[in-house]
């Protein structure tokens, strides 16, 4: 089984968040970035079919050089090798393409994602990505098991969970579930030592052109003052969520 596993370089969700030219860019110094960690279960059950099944094991992601160290902290989780695609990820369509490309190059029949980034949380690659190749697409992923080329998916639907049985080739978009949180894997020193020494395949993009632009970015507006009514003012209460928070 060869697995490819796409993974976005997003911010620490502790970061400070800030925009620039006239709110039109993403200012991204002083960002701390990490694996999404959505991606991060995805990694971690691939991890599990290389070391039960004998699977193969690769990273991609679509940026420039800055996202070099994300790659190589999911080498150092114990990933084979790494792929990052020399172009700007504008919008979703366009790394679908980029990740497209890459598996139809390279051959892999198991791709493995997050069922969205935390940064811009669009939930559209996988499923692109599963339209442009014709592979089988199952998302909100909480368990998967594969035995020779038929996979059994557990997913999260409204009010419970879904049990769908389908052939590889097959992208499956995880969450939180996939695998337990304490199976996550830190990367110890041995790790990092041998991620240095992984290859890391820098491709040219295969199409450059995005369907869609970022016009302007705007911060969540302030939380508004808190206001405190006595217990014994029921009137002032009434007053206040009828006319002022219009909620009753």
């Amino acid at each position: 089984m060869k697995i490819l596993v796409c993974i976005s370089h997003v911010p620490d969700t502790t970061s400070k968040i800030n925009f620039s030219e006239d709110n039109t860019k993403f200012d991204s110094n002083g960002v701390q970035f990490v694996i999404n960690p959505y991606d991060e279960f995805a990694l971690t059950r691939a991890m599990w079919f290389k070391e039960k099944q004998g699977a193969s094991v690769t990273v991609a992601t679509v940026g420039g050089s800055n996202v070099e160290p994300t790659l190589r902290k999911a080498l150092a989780i114990g990933a084979d090798d790494a792929i990052r695609i020399d172009v700007e990820p504008t919008d979703g369509l366009l790394v679908a393409k980029q990740l497209s490309e890459v598996v139809k190059t390279e051959g892999f029949n198991l791709i493995l994602t997050g069922k969205e980034s935390i940064d811009y949380n669009g939930g559209m690659v996988p499923g692109m990505m599963a339209e442009l190749l014709g592979f089988n697409f199952v998302n909100a992923c909480i368990g998967l098991e594969v035995d020779n080329n038929n996979a059994t998916v557990i997913r999260e639907i409204d009010g419970g969970k879904e049990v769908v049985n389908c052939d590889l080739p097959l992208i499956a978009a995880g969450q939180k579930g996939m695998v337990e949180e304490k199976d996550l894997r830190i990367p110890n020193m041995r790790g990092i030592m041998m991620a240095r020494k992984k290859p890391l395949k820098v491709v040219a993009p295969s199409d450059i052109n995005g369907s869609t632009s970022t016009a302007k970015y705007e911060k969540p507006e302030a939380k508004g003052a808190c206001k405190i009514v006595d217990a014994s003012n029921i009137d002032e209460l009434i007053n206040l969520l009828h006319n002022e928070a219009k909620v009753i």
